[in-house]
């Protein structure tokens, strides 16, 4: 039973850590990303549908996003959803596909972003913290029921306890690279 709470808190942490990749990957930096428009849904025939089922979105140049739209006619749901997102571009199109100019960030901007970060990271490593929590009381629970002895129960905790550093360690290498890109000029 000790392997079954290890392997559910190994998965759970592996999870977090794909949900603090995702976030900071749409945290924008000065460098053009198809990931930052990864959140964007477009009102579609009615329905809120995600970009990426509507467009292809490549990176031309350093600074430049290009959206082509598979149906040229969704291009103007495609503008608006993008000038109403909190992201800062400003779409221009020219009927085919829309450009997206990444502007250069300022030196508050990127504090903002990188603050912003660290909260992701934070967020992140409560997750993986919650995840040891839950299979700790697994744990007892089946230390109490008997299915465990003493002595598996404490090293079966140190092993949960072993992954969750490792994890919290990835999140902190994580959210650093991140940092580092932020404030690259």
């Amino acid at each position: 039973m000790s392997t079954e709470a290890q392997e559910n808190a190994e998965l759970a942490m592996e999870l977090a850590i794909d949900a603090v990749r995702r976030r900071l990957g749409q945290i924008r930096t000065g460098k053009a990303s198809p990931a930052i428009l990864d959140g964007l849904l477009v009102e579609y025939y009615g329905t809120p549908t995600p970009l990426k089922q509507l467009a292809t979105v490549a990176v031309p140049e350093p600074r430049l996003l290009a959206v082509k739209p598979f149906d040229r006619s969704v291009i103007g749901e495609i503008e608006k959803a993008i000038q109403s997102s909190n992201l800062g571009l400003n779409p221009a199109s020219d009927g085919m596909m829309i450009r997206l100019q990444i502007p250069e960030l300022t030196e508050e901007r990127r504090r903002e972003l990188v603050k912003q970060g660290k909260e992701t990271g934070e967020e992140g490593k409560v997750a993986v913290r919650r995840a040891r929590q839950e299979a700790n009381d697994l744990l007892k629970k089946d230390q109490k029921a008997g299915g465990i002895t003493e002595d598996e129960f404490h090293n079966a905790k140190a092993e949960i306890q072993k992954l969750t550093d490792r994890f919290c360690e990835q999140v902190d290498e994580i959210v650093a690279a991140k940092e580092a890109d932020i404030m690259e000029i």
